[in-house]
């Protein structure tokens, strides 16, 4: 499961304005180009859906309730992901020509949110530890969001569908764990702030796992992009920061 890694290092390239990290994104998007590239590359695949939603949220909380899919995967992990494709495409691509894009600007802050929750209300407090592939879901969004406005706009409503066809199939490989959005917005931060975080990112027995600073600087980042009012991305980094112990999500293999 490639999750995302060329699109991860090209933000990064040009957020940190690296031609070796460039270098890097390039080389693996020469070497990960799949099967999926085929539903982007054809606009055959692309079709009205006949139950659309501009919430990407709202389609994860429908897919995890889609009977369906029951009993498809024994396990979750990454070898989940080609047999996904090759066994339920047709309802793949019903849940990926769901998101209707109606304004872009407006359904990508909409997604940021969404994947934000999907990593951090997914997990049952005292649960199995955080999943490993679904913060790519997060890194991958604020990576989309670096590069959009270096793009031509012919290019952004491809891109976040892009996004949202990894983010379907990896939500789906990791057996569609149930969004909990209360664990976030009653979540308790007690006096805890974006100073705790930054703290936390840099300073606690989990700074050196790249992953972890990773997931939480893009909630930092979207915080400030959007705005916070309701304080959601605080609770939701606070939480993460403060319950991480861990990965998770690669099943018994």
């Amino acid at each position: 499961m490639a999750v995302g890694h060329p699109l991860i290092h090209l933000g990064y390239a040009y957020e940190l304005s690296s031609k070796e990290l460039a270098m890097e994104a390039l080389t693996m998007v020469a070497t990960s180009y799949n099967h999926m590239h085929k539903y982007l590359d054809d606009p055959s695949y692309t079709k009205p859906s006949s139950n659309p939603s501009r919430s990407p949220l709202e389609l994860l909380c429908r897919l995890q309730k889609d009977n369906r899919f029951n009993g498809v995967l024994d396990d979750q992990g990454p070898d989940n992901l080609a047999w996904i494709f090759q066994n339920h495409e047709e309802l793949m691509l019903e849940y990926w020509n769901s998101w209707h894009i109606e304004s872009p600007t407006e359904e990508f802050k909409a997604s940021q949110k969404a994947a934000a929750t999907l990593l951090v209300a997914s997990r049952t407090t005292g649960g199995a530890p955080y999943d490993f592939f679904l913060v790519h879901i997060l890194t991958t969004s604020h990576a989309v969001r670096i590069l959009l406005p270096l793009l031509p706009p012919k290019y952004h409503v491809s891109l976040v569908r892009q996004w949202w066809l990894l983010t379907l199939s990896v939500y789906i490989a990791q057996l569609r764990p149930e969004i909990i959005l209360s664990s976030v917005t009653n979540f308790d931060l007690k006096g805890r702030d974006w100073a705790w975080v930054n703290k936390e990112a840099i300073g606690s027995k989990h700074a050196l796992d790249a992953h972890y600073v990773k997931g939480l600087r893009a909630m930092k980042s979207a915080a400030q992009t959007w705005g916070d009012e309701d304080g959601f991305y605080l609770k939701a980094a606070v939480r993460f920061g403060y319950e991480f112990d861990g990965w998770g999500g690669f099943g018994r293999g």
